[in-house]
Order: structure tokens, then sequence, then C-alpha cells
């Protein structure tokens, strides 16, 4: 892998994500699992990994159909985020 500044800036994300979800269950613990559109039992690690997990499937989905630049995948996975913590 060719470390260039978008690879240091997904990897700085990831650790701001996971930082920033650390300080959250600190300072208000969400340990209750909420039951979403998809049936599943989910806390705010699980929809965090749910998020990442599909934002990636979008990236290469996006890479393989349209190609570069990324951004219209950026745009799609930040839609997907904030549905999948607000309705998964």
């Amino acid at each position: 892998m060719a470390w260039t500044w978008p690879t240091a800036g997904f990897f700085i994300f990831i650790l701001f994500a996971l930082t920033t979800m650390m300080v959250w269950e600190h300072f208000s613990p969400g340990g209750n699992p909420r039951r979403g559109i998809l049936r599943l039992d989910t806390t705010r690690g699980d929809r965090l990994f749910i998020a990442l997990l599909g934002s990636a499937f979008i990236h290469l989905a996006w890479l393989g159909i349209f190609g570069t630049p990324l951004w219209g995948g950026l745009a799609v996975s930040i839609l997907f985020g904030i549905a999948v913590f607000r309705w998964v």
C-alpha cells in the first residue's frame, strides 16, 4: 500500500472515530442495545462498525463503477453513516 496523504487521512479518521466513540461512551454510557429498522439489537459500537464496513463497500463499488475521483462515494458514505446511526 502506498502511504500517501489520503491513506494517512483515512487511518487518522478511523482513529478519530474510535476516540470520539470512546469519549462519548465514557460520558454517556449506551449499554442498552437499540432495535432498529433491520430488527437487530445494536449498540453505538455496532453501528460504527456497520457504517465503516458499509462505507468501505460503497467506496469499492464507486471505484469499480465510476473510477476516480471518490468524492461522490464519500458523499454517499456520509449519508449512509448518518442513516445507520439514525435508523439501524
